[in-house]
């Protein structure tokens, strides 16, 4: 279940260009897109598994690959029965044994930070190599309600070496019925969840099928507190993806990431054209923009929360989340390294002033492999943001079955957007960050090519454990296999965004 957050992209290169053909395939939907990813693939790759080729999943409760062809009620696949549920750990093959970190411990920690750094995602030629922080850990894996025994390790019982981990952290989702089945009143499913992350076995051990015992005790611990649901995702296809969307990247030392192979100069241009096509202006254009402070975390949470409602399925935030996960006060108050950076914009004066917008993005630097100049590459990943401009009126109807005059008007939202997200370029670059990096999920394609992200390598699949649910846009439309996009995932396309509005780290 680790996410794969595309280590080495090349959105310079020409090839991601849409073609004409690309075009002509924008009209097909996420189910032309699964199909694509399932059964094509590079002239030397493997043959891709079939339902029956994964040993593991198809003894869990997740969709088949054949769902789609039938007719399904949404929601659980297997009711709680928690007398199945084992009172005691899985068994570990001999010289392995069961730990839980205490993440409160800096040493248990450096020992999560050292697992992960050295085998957890990397790009194939082995250039990138993500640095997770102390302070990023702490952040990720410490949210409201969080649980100790949710952080699961294996050690080698002889050296004490930590050789894999898993974790998730508890989180509400919203599942809005699909457009077809619901009406304006149409109410959400609020699914108690655990959201699983960072599932990492030690390269050396991966012939040990220790993955499928590390997804078995953390189930099997989420159950025995009653949660029967969980989401996650991969940079691999597994039966079966809810949705799926695309990893884009916005250079902001462009020389910088040329220097380290991060990108390249196009054909046909050249790195002063390329340092000049990414440019910044030093200053925000945004008026009323400012840092998020504490004294703004209920009006955030209302906007956010409504904002989130336009979408198939997101988190259902409380004030305790958006706190911790926009404004960091636990790392603050320990000193420790800043890991989300978030921003509001204020309008009205004195007691009539309001949070018309945000938005937030968060540092997860990656390890530049045996370069002699730089060692590090500071990338911001977009997170959450939101907008008043999302509710004025238009003629639409959106996903969720919307009444047309809560449905936003895209003209506008586009411009707002894009107004904002340029703001965050410009904080992001004056940060010292090299590279701004985004997915295809909430409405991020209608800014993604005017802001001159550029389409990388690497998709990112959201899976849901034990729910059932119609595929859900995440996007992108589907395009023509490219040696950028080998099983033809396309391009940011507005007319298949507002799926997705789960972030995941």
């Amino acid at each position: 279940m680790p996410d794969e957050k595309d280590p080495n992209p090349d959105p310079g290169r020409k090839s991601d260009a849409p073609s004409a053909a690309e075009d002509a395939l924008k009209k097909l939907n996420i189910n032309d897109i699964r199909s694509l990813m399932s059964n094509a693939a590079p002239a030397n790759a493997k043959d891709p598994k079939t339902m029956d080729g994964h040993r593991f999943w198809q003894t869990q409760p997740v969709p088949r690959y054949d769902d789609e062809k039938e007719e399904f009620q949404e929601g659980p696949i297997s009711g709680p029965d928690p007398s199945k549920v084992p009172k005691q750990p899985y068994p570990l093959i001999s010289g392995f044994e069961w730990v839980t970190m205490n993440l409160e411990d800096d040493q248990e920690v450096s020992d999560v930070y050292d697992l992960l750094f050295h085998n957890y995602v990397e790009d194939d030629e082995a250039m990138f190599r993500f640095k997770y922080s102390a302070s990023f850990l702490n952040w990720a894996l410490k949210s409201p309600g969080w649980r100790k025994d949710w952080h699961i390790g294996i050690r080698a019982t002889q050296s004490r070496k930590l050789v894999a981990f898993i974790s998730a952290v508890p989180i509400s989702l919203l599942v809005y019925p699909p457009a077809s089945h619901s009406s304006s009143t149409a109410e959400p499913s609020k699914v108690a969840c655990a959201e699983v992350n960072f599932l990492n076995v030690h390269k050396k051990l991966r012939d040990k099928r220790l993955a499928p015992v590390l997804i078995k005790e953390v189930t099997r611990r989420i159950h025995l507190e009653n949660i029967w649901q969980a989401i996650y995702t991969a940079g691999t296809m597994l039966p079966t993806p809810v949705s799926t969307c695309r990893y884009y990247h916005r250079s902001l030392d462009w020389e910088k990431l040329e220097a380290v192979r991060f990108t390249r100069v196009p054909p046909g241009s050249t790195r002063q054209r390329q340092i000049a096509r990414y440019r910044l202006p030093k200053e925000t254009g945004t008026p009323g923009l400012r840092e998020m402070e504490d004294k703004d975390v209920s009006q955030v949470t209302s906007l956010l929360r409504r904002y989130l409602e336009r979408m198939r399925f997101a988190q259902d935030f409380s004030e305790e989340e958006v706190r911790h996960w926009l404004l960091d006060k636990t790392n603050k108050e320990k000193g420790m390294e800043r890991v989300v950076f978030a921003y509001v914009v204020e309008s009205g004066e004195g007691s009539s002033k309001n949070i018309t917008d945000f938005f937030s993005f968060y540092r997860l630097e990656s390890t530049v492999i045996g370069h002699k100049q730089y060692d590090t590459i500071r990338a911001a990943y977009l997170f959450y943001y939101a907008t008043e401009t999302a509710f004025q009126s238009s003629s639409k109807v959106n996903g969720n079955g919307k009444a047309a005059s809560q449905e936003t008007d895209n003209a506008a939202l586009k411009r707002r957007l894009n107004e904002l997200m340029r703001d965050a370029l410009i904080l992001a670059k004056r940060a010292q960050f090299d590279v701004f990096n985004a997915l295809t999920l909430l409405d991020n394609p209608l800014f993604l090519t005017q802001q001159l992200f550029g389409a990388g390598d690497g998709s990112l699949h959201y899976y849901l454990y034990n729910w059932r649910m119609k595929p859900i846009e995440g996007g992108v439309g589907v395009g023509q296999p490219t040696a950028n996009s080998p099983n033809g995932i396309g391009f940011a396309e507005e007319s298949k965004m507002g799926g997705v509005g789960v972030v995941m780290l």
